[in-house]
C-alpha cells in the first residue's frame, strides 16, 4: 500500500478534528466506509436502495437533508472506477447552525490504513472510531528509570512520551552497624531492594506485554542499579529480549524518561521525535546567533522568503490550524473573505446578519507546501507533543525556516 505523505496525514488528521466537532438535527449526518475490495458499481446500488428508504422518513426536512446527502455522495462515487489503495470514508449531511438552519458539509477522506469494512451509517453525529484508531502511533519503546530510592516506568509512543507510574522504594539505606547485627542488617536490605526490583518490573511487565508494536526497551539511572536491573533478568523473557541499553541519567521521575530518551538519541535517530528536536535545535541555534543567524519565522517573512527561493527547510507545527475561508450569504449574496482555525466555524452576514454560506476554503499549510515545492524547499513537520513543538507553536505561531542565505 503507497504510504501518505506528511502534508496527507495533516490534512487528513485536520479534517477528521472537523468532522467530529460536527452536529446534525435528528438522523441527518451519513458516515460511509468503502474498503479498497468494493466495487464502486455495489456501492452505488447500495446507496440507491438507502436513498428509497429514505422516503419513508416522516419528518419532511430530515428526509430532503438525507436524501441530498445520498445524491450527493453518488455524485462524487461518479469520479471513482475503483476505490483508491486504502478505500475511501465519506462524511456527507448537513449540521445545525443555529436559527432553525442547515448547512451542507461534504469530506471525502483516503484514509492512512486500509477501510477494513463496508459501513453505512446514518446518525446525529458523525462515525469516526474506526479512522481515529488508524491515527495511533504503530511503534512505541518502554522506558524504565530507576534508583534505590525510585523508579518510573512510561512509554514513548512515536513523538509522545507518557509516564504510566511512579514508584517510591521502601529499601532502607545503608547502615553503619558492626558485626553479625550488620550482615543480618545488609540481608534485610537486599531482600528489600529484590522485593521493590520485583514490584518495578512486574509494573512494566503488564503495560509493557500490552503493547503489540513494542520496538524495544530503554533502562536509564543516575547509578549501578540501572544495570544490575537489566541484567538480574527481573522483567518477563520476552521484554529481557528487547532491551535496547542502559543509559546514565541524572533522575528517576518522569524529567527521568524525557533525559532517557535524550540521552539514547543514537538508538532511536530514525525515530520522529529525534529527528524533530535535532531539527528545532538546529532552528534555535540560528536564533540565538548575535546576526540572526539562518532563522525565519512569522508568517509574512516566510511567505517572502519563500517566494525568492531563500528557504532550505520550512518547518510546520502538525497542530496548525489556520484557513482562509471565501464566503457569501444565502439571503442578500453579499462575499467576504475571513481567518479561522477551520471551516466549521459559523459566521454570520455583516449585512443581513444571516449564516454564511463557505463557497472555498483555502489552508495556510497547504498553501505554504505549495510555494515550498516551487524552489525545492524541504518541509518538516513537527509535533506539538515535544517541548520544543509546543515552543513552535505557541512562540512562533506554529511555523520556522531555516533559510539557504540570509534576507533583508
Amino acid at each position: 500500500m503507497a504510504e501518505l505523505t506528511e502534508l496527507q496525514k495533516y490534512e487528513f488528521r485536520r479534517s477528521l478534528e472537523e468532522v467530529k466537532k460536527l452536529q446534525g438535527r435528528g438522523t441527518e449526518l451519513i458516515s460511509l466506509y468503502i474498503p479498497p475490495t468494493r466495487q464502486i458499481s455495489d456501492v452505488a446500488n447500495y446507496l440507491k436502495g438507502e436513498y428509497s428508504q429514505s422516503s419513508n422518513i416522516k419528518s419532511a426536512s430530515t428526509r430532503k437533508n438525507v436524501q441530498g446527502a445520498i445524491s450527493s455522495i453518488l455524485s462524487r462515487l461518479k469520479n471513482f472506477k475503483q476505490p483508491p489503495e486504502n478505500g475511501l470514508v465519506f462524511f456527507v449531511g448537513h449540521r445545525a447552525i443555529g436559527a432553525d438552519q442547515t448547512n451542507m458539509i461534504q469530506f471525502c477522506l483516503e484514509p492512512p490504513d486500509p477501510v477494513p469494512t463496508f459501513i453505512y451509517r446514518c446518525d446525529s453525529a458523525f462515525f469516526t472510531e474506526p479512522i481515529e484508531a488508524m491515527l495511533t502511533t504503530k511503534e512505541s519503546y518502554g522506558l524504565i528509570v530507576i534508583d534505590r530510592g525510585e523508579a518510573t516506568i512510561g512509554f514513548l509512543h512515536g513523538k509522545r512520551i507518557v509516564s504510566v507510574k511512579n514508584i517510591q522504594s521502601l529499601v532502607p539505606s545503608k547502615h553503619g552497624r558492626g558485626g553479625q547485627s550488620a550482615r543480618r542488617f545488609e540481608r534485610s536490605i537486599e531482600i528489600a531492594a529484590h522485593e521493590y526490583y520485583k514490584k518495578v518490573a512486574g509494573i512494566a511487565n503488564e503495560a509493557f506485554l500490552s503493547q503489540k508494536n513494542l520496538k524495544g526497551v530503554l533502562i536509564g539511572g543516575p547509578g549501578p542499579t540501572k544495570d544490575f536491573f537489566a541484567k538480574s533478568e527481573y522483567l518477563h523473557y520476552e521484554l529481557q529480549k528487547k532491551i535496547v541499553d542502559t543509559f546514565d541519567v541524572g533522575y528517576t521521575d518522569e524529567y527521568g524518561l524525557k533525559e532517557l530518551v535524550e540521552k539514547a538519541r543514537e538508538e532511536l535517530k530514525d525515530l520522529d521525535l529525534v529527528r524533530e528536536k535535532n531539527l528545532m535545535g538546529r532552528f534555535f541555534e540560528e536564533i540565538r546567533k548575535t546576526d540572526g543567524g539562518l532563522a525565519i519565522y512569522g508568517e509574512e517573512h516566510i511567505k517572502n522568503a519563500l517566494l525568492i527561493g531563500a528557504v532550505d527547510t520550512l518547518i510546520v507545527s502538525e497542530d496548525l490550524r489556520r484557513v482562509r475561508l471565501k464566503l457569501t450569504c444565502p439571503t442578500c449574496g453579499a462575499k467576504k473573505d475571513v481567518m479561522a482555525e477551520d471551516s466549521t466555524v459559523d459566521i454570520k452576514c455583516d449585512k443581513c446578519s444571516s449564516f454564511m454560506k463557505v463557497d472555498e476554503v483555502d489552508d495556510l499549510v497547504g498553501e505554504l507546501h505549495k510555494m515550498a515545492a516551487a524552489n525545492n524547499t524541504k518541509v518538516q513537520f513537527v509535533s506539538g507533543d515535544s517541548e520544543e513543538g509546543g515552543l513552535l507553536l505557541k512562540g512562533f505561531g506554529g511555523l520556522g525556516g531555516i533559510l539557504r542565505f540570509r534576507v533583508s
